[in-house]
């Protein structure tokens, strides 16, 4: 019988590395031209082993900028009670918030309907980066009626957490009325906050979070990485 081809060899290395945490999720691999040194071959053998991981989902390229670990997606339920901490807690990842922007202005035609403000009127906006095991995976935008929530923006600055912001305000329960998937392609600015290529697939939600009585207390939209997330919908 013949020898198996060498990329399955170079294919079955660097699957191995990748399984004991040589490279993490996220990390790049050697260029083609390192990997051909490294096992004396030529670059379209290591094309050809690059090709069966990315295959097996276990690599993918980034054009113009390599060959990278792909992390394994982050289930993510939406349901009533979507609560990000928990989400990812329950997922066994670590769960992260950078604030990016907080500030109070006058509220928008879509935000007042959402929301059920008379115009005009004041909300407070949060914009942040939240983090699964440090890396980015999703940018939040969420707008709540400052009326209700006087306090909401100092809040957030010391607890990072929305729930809890809430709480301080005495709100201890919340859920979610609807919520709105759509697929978008990532900006130029979306990218650079999402460590993405402009022009990858990103998941967009819009959401109206309300109060025991159903009355809107958050307006939100979240964009995803589309490939460290796996949203599923949840009835609870």
């Amino acid at each position: 019988m013949g020898r198996s081809p060498l990329w399955t060899a170079i294919r079955t290395a660097l699957s191995e590395e990748i399984a004991k945490g040589q490279y993490a999720p996220g990390d790049r691999l050697p260029t083609e031209a390192q990997l051909a040194a490294r096992f004396a071959v030529n670059r379209h053998t290591v094309r050809r082993a690059l090709a069966a991981l990315a295959e097996e989902e276990i690599v993918h390229a980034r054009r113009g900028s390599g060959v990278f670990v792909r992390h394994v997606p982050t289930p993510y339920p939406i349901g009533r009670r979507v609560r990000f901490q928990q989400n990812l807690l329950a997922a066994g990842r670590v769960p992260d918030r950078r604030i990016l922007h907080l500030e109070t202005r006058t509220a928008n035609d879509r935000e007042c309907a959402a929301l059920r403000l008379d115009e005009p009127a004041d909300v407070h906006v949060y914009e942040g980066i939240s983090l699964s095991d440090g890396f980015p995976l999703a940018f939040v935008r969420s707008v709540f009626p400052a009326i209700r929530f006087p306090d909401m923006l100092d809040a957030l600055r010391t607890t990072r957490s929305i729930t809890a912001a809430f709480a301080v305000h005495g709100l201890a329960d919340y859920t979610r009325a609807s919520t709105e998937i759509t697929a978008k392609t990532a900006s130029s600015t979306l990218s650079a906050l999402l460590e993405l290529q402009p022009g990858t697939p990103v998941l967009r939600t819009v959401s109206v979070n309300v109060d025991g009585a159903g009355v809107p207390i958050e307006f939100g939209r979240t964009w995803f990485n589309a490939d460290r997330v796996a949203l599923t919908l949840d009835d609870t």
